[in-house]
C-alpha cells in the first residue's frame, strides 16, 4: 500500500527536483521527519559538528552544483548555531534554504522550553521566512525557491512544526516559468552604445551577479571585443581567467593593490559596472567615480539603495543580455594607447611578489604553483585571505570561495569539505589562519567520516595578524590577538587524518604532493614569521 505523502516529503522533493542534492545540519527530535524526507527524496543528509559550519559546508556544494544550499537545524539553540551563517548568505547573495523544526503553535502556548520565534531572528537576515502549512506545503516551497534564487540571491528559512512535517499532504502548486533575460532598449541603451563608441580609456568592473546570470563567457567575449580591461570582485575571480592580457585581477580589500587600481579607474573615461555588488569592497570605493565627470553605466540586478556608488546610467536587467546589447553593431577602436594595461599588470605583479623564500606569501605561491590550475580553493577571513586573494589566480570562476561580504572567520574549512562533496575528482584546498582553524577544529571529524583528501592549509602566527596589524598602526597597547602555539599537524591525525608541519618551501612541496595522493585528508601547518604580513597587504 503506498504511503500518504507528508508535508515534509512535498517539500523535500520540490527541492530534489530544484537540482538539490546533499542537505547539512544537526538533526534533534523535531526534524527527524524532515530528515526522512530528504533522504527518501534523493537528498543525502550529512551530519555536521555544528550548524554554522554545517551552513557553509551547503555553501559550497552550492558554488558547485549551482543548486540552492540547505541548512537543517532543530528547534532553538541548533537554529540560533545558525545565524551566522544565515546572515552570511544574506550578504554574500548565496540561495540558503534554512530548514528549521519548531514547536507546534497550539503547544507553544502552553509549554515553554526552547520555544522561542525563529522567524523574528530570521526575518532581518532573509529574504522571506515561512511556517510550513500541510495544506499549501507544495506553494510554500515554490514561493521559497524562487525568492531565494531570482533577482540577487540569498536565504529563505521555512520553520516546519513537528506536526506539520507529518501531515498527509499534496503537491499544489504550480511551477513557476523562469525569467527570460532582461536587455536594456530605448534612449539610454542609444547613449550607452555611443559612449561605448567612442571610449578609449574604458574599465570592467565585474560582481557576483554575472556568475548568478550565467554571464562569464559573455563577460570575456565583450571584453575581448573592445580590448576592455576587466577588474573583478573577489567572488567574482575566474570570471575571466586571470593569466589573460585584460585581467586585471580582484579588487576592494587590498589597500597595496587599490594604490595602483583606483589611480587606472580615475583614468578611465568609461566604467561599465557589469553585475557589480559593492557589498565586498571596503571605503576607498565608495564613490570612486564621479558620473558627473567620468560616464558610468551600472549593470545590475536590483535598485541602487546602497549609495556606495553612483551611475551616470543604470540598467536593471541581465548581465549577459545587457551586454549583448551594447555591442551590438558597435564598430571597436584602439583602447588605452600608451600601454597602461600592461604597465598596471607589471605594477600589480611587482607589489605581489610569487619568489619569497617563505612567508605567507611563499606558502600561497608555493600552493598555486603545486596544485593544478582547476583546483577550488577555499580561504578563511584574516591577513591571509588579503593577500591570497591577490596572489592566487583563478582559471574558471568559483574556484575562490570566501566570505566577502560578512567576512566570518571559521568559512574556509566547511567550504571545502562541502566543495569536496560535490566535486569529489577535483583538487580542493583549504587557507585558515590558525585562529579560524580553531574555530572550527571539531569539522576536521566530519573530513574524516566522509573520506576525501581535501586539503587544510594553516598559517601558524599565533596572532590575529590582522587585526594585531590594525592595533599596532594605530600605536595601541598588544591586547587580545596573541594566543599559544598548537600541534595543527596533531590535531589531524588526531581526527583521523594526515597532518605535517612546514617552515620552508620544499617541504610544503612534498606535503602537497603526498596529500593530492592521500586516501584522507591532511593538515598542513605552514609556520611563518610573527608580523609577516607587514607592508605586503
Amino acid at each position: 500500500m503506498t504511503q500518504p505523502l507528508r508535508a515534509a516529503d512535498v517539500l523535500a522533493r520540490r527541492l530534489y527536483e530544484a537540482g538539490c542534492r546533499t542537505a547539512f545540519g544537526m538533526p534533534g527530535g523535531e526534524v527527524l521527519t524532515l530528515i526522512d524526507a530528504l533522504e527518501k527524496a534523493g537528498i543525502r543528509f550529512i551530519l555536521a559538528r555544528h550548524e554554522n559550519a554545517a551552513g557553509f559546508m551547503a555553501e559550497g556544494v552550492h558554488h558547485v552544483d549551482g543548486a540552492p544550499a540547505i541548512l537543517v537545524a532543530t528547534v532553538g539553540p541548533g537554529a540560533m548555531n545558525g545565524v551566522n551563517v544565515v546572515a552570511n548568505a544574506e550578504q554574500d547573495r548565496v540561495p540558503l534554504i534554512v530548514l528549521s523544526g519548531c514547536v507546534d503553535a497550539a503547544e507553544a502556548q502552553s509549554y515553554t522550553h526552547q520555544v522561542l520565534d525563529h522567524r523574528a531572528v530570521f526575518a532581518p537576515i532573509t529574504k522571506a521566512t515561512f511556517t510550513l502549512d500541510a495544506a499549501v506545503a507544495g506553494t510554500m516551497v515554490e514561493k521559497a525557491l524562487g525568492i531565494a534564487t531570482e533577482g540577487r540571491c540569498g536565504p529563505v528559512h521555512i520553520d516546519v512544526p513537528i506536526s506539520v512535517a507529518d501531515a498527509p499532504a499534496v503537491p499544489n502548486a504550480a511551477r513557476r516559468a523562469p525569467a527570460s533575460p532582461v536587455a536594456p532598449a530605448g534612449v539610454d541603451l542609444a547613449t550607452a552604445r555611443g559612449w561605448l563608441s567612442n571610449a578609449q580609456r574604458p574599465v570592467m568592473v565585474v560582481g557576483l551577479d554575472v556568475l548568478k546570470d550565467g554571464s562569464a563567457e559573455t563577460v570575456r567575449t565583450f571584453a575581448e571585443r573592445h580590448a576592455i580591461p576587466v577588474i573583478t570582485t573577489y567572488k567574482a575571480k575566474g570570471v575571466i581567467p586571470e593569466d589573460h592580457p585584460l585581467c586585471l585581477g580582484g579588487a576592494g580589500l587590498s589597500p597595496l593593490a587599490d594604490r595602483h587600481l583606483v589611480p587606472f579607474i580615475h583614468q578611465s573615461d568609461l566604467v561599465l559596472c557589469v553585475g557589480y555588488d559593492p557589498i565586498e569592497m571596503r571605503p576607498g570605493w565608495q564613490d570612486i567615480w564621479d558620473p558627473e565627470v567620468t560616464n558610468v553605466i551600472d549593470i545590475h540586478a536590483t535598485p541602487n539603495h546602497h549609495f556606495m556608488h553612483q551611475a551616470t546610467l543604470s540598467f536593471i536587467a541581465d548581465t549577459g543580455a545587457a551586454l549583448a546589447a551594447l555591442s551590438r553593431d558597435i564598430t571597436p577602436i584602439a583602447t588605452w594607447p600608451d600601454g597602461e594595461v600592461a604597465t598596471l599588470q607589471s605594477q600589480l605583479s611587482e607589489a605581489f611578489p610569487a619568489d619569497d623564500a617563505w612567508g605567507p606569501a611563499g606558502v600561497i605561491a608555493e600552493c598555486r604553483d603545486v596544485l593544478p590550475p582547476d583546483t577550488i580553493a577555499t580561504v578563511d577571513s584574516g591577513a591571509h585571505r588579503i593577500l591570497l586573494s591577490q596572489m592566487w589566480t583563478c582559471a574558471a570562476p568559483r574556484t575562490l570561495l570566501q566570505s566577502s561580504g560578512l567576512c566570518t572567520m571559521g568559512c574556509a574549512v566547511p567550504l571545502a569539505i562541502g566543495a569536496k562533496v560535490a566535486a569529489p575528482e577535483k583538487t580542493v584546498v583549504s587557507f585558515s589562519g590558525d585562529a579560524g582553524f580553531l574555530m572550527v577544529a571539531g569539522e576536521m571529524s566530519t573530513a574524516a567520516e566522509l573520506g576525501h583528501n581535501t586539503i587544510f592549509v594553516v598559517f601558524v602566527d599565533q596572532s590575529l595578524a590582522l587585526i594585531e596589524l590594525k592595533q599596532r598602526q594605530r600605536q595601541l597597547t598588544n591586547t587580545g590577538v596573541d594566543f599559544c602555539g598548537h600541534d595543527y599537524a596533531a590535531i589531524g591525525q588526531a581526527f583521523g587524518g594526515n597532518g605535517v608541519t612546514v617552515t620552508n618551501r620544499a617541504d610544503l612541496r612534498a606535503a602537497l604532493t603526498e596529500a593530492m595522493q592521500a586516501t584522507g585528508f591532511t593538515v598542513i601547518a605552514a609556520v611563518i614569521d610573527r608580523k609577516a604580513y607587514d607592508g605586503r597587504i
